[in-house]
């Protein structure tokens, strides 16, 4: 089945350092771009993440220093990924839990402002294990009929993405070819941040959702304890999270 599309969709698909939004950084980046109407353009691009790459994750997506030693940095292809990314809707495998968290983290180190807010964010992962739960590999196998040879590779898994999704409209009667639906259907959380640190309630409230103060109204923690802002600030938490957080405290201040 075909999707249902009204404006472009972005497959993509990284590759990393490891898996902190914060220290770790980009080695690949891999995306397909699907316009309404069925053209598809894809690109892989190779960055230089201006560490070394440890050897664990080299052992994963085969990626070594000697690979990226000429690639360009990230701050130095920043603007043309965004120009791929604007106007588009967003779609991965675990995206949402790490490949977009750390995509918007390096989008602001480098920089480059990519508003974030208006895309609508399809994980067809969580499709997969809310029907099937396993792996990407596994889902290739079952819904593709086909082995998956060149997993944990940028392009292979952003391609193989992409194949599954469609082949999961096809089997299940329960999916709408929707990309409102679809979006929602595989979020876990109504985050405000990427990371997941401040939620939506199912009122609309803005939440913390970690440590002390979880479950609590985020406006009423910064007012009644000011030196919160100052702590998130000063601590290692995502640039995402931070700029989040900022917004809606001088949203307040405001009023």
């Amino acid at each position: 089945m075909e999707l249902n599309i009204t404006k472009p969709v972005v497959f993509f698909d990284l590759e990393t350092t490891g898996t902190s939004v914060t220290k770790d950084r980009i080695v690949e980046i891999s995306y397909l771009k699907v316009f309404p109407g069925g053209l598809e353009v894809s690109k892989t691009q190779r960055i230089n993440p201006g560490m070394p790459i440890p050897p664990a994750a080299t052992a994963v997506h085969h990626i070594s220093d000697e690979d990226v030693k000429d690639c360009p940095l990230f701050s130095q292809v920043a603007q043309e990924i965004a120009n791929v990314f604007k106007g588009s809707d967003i779609a991965g495998f675990n995206s949402n839990r790490f490949d977009v968290p750390m995509l918007a983290e390096e989008f602001l180190r480098a920089g480059v402002d990519i508003d974030f807010t208006k895309p609508r964010f399809l994980d067809v992962q969580v499709i997969y294990h809310k029907m099937e739960q396993r792996t990407l590999s596994a889902a290739y196998k079952f819904y593709c009929g086909k082995n998956l040879e060149d997993a944990h590779s940028a392009e292979g898994d952003t391609r193989a993405t992409y194949e599954v999704l469609k082949a999961q409209l096809d089997r299940y009667d329960t999916l709408q070819n929707d990309m409102n639906w679809l979006s929602e259907y595989t979020s876990f959380t109504r985050n405000i941040d990427f990371s997941g640190h401040f939620i939506y309630d199912e009122n609309g409230k803005e939440i913390v959702n970690f440590g002390k103060y979880k479950g609590c109204s985020l406006k009423e923690v910064l007012m009644r304890d000011p030196s919160y802002y100052d702590w998130i600030m000063k601590s290692d938490f995502p640039l995402n999270t931070k700029q989040v957080l900022t917004k809606i405290r001088l949203r307040e201040l405001n009023k």
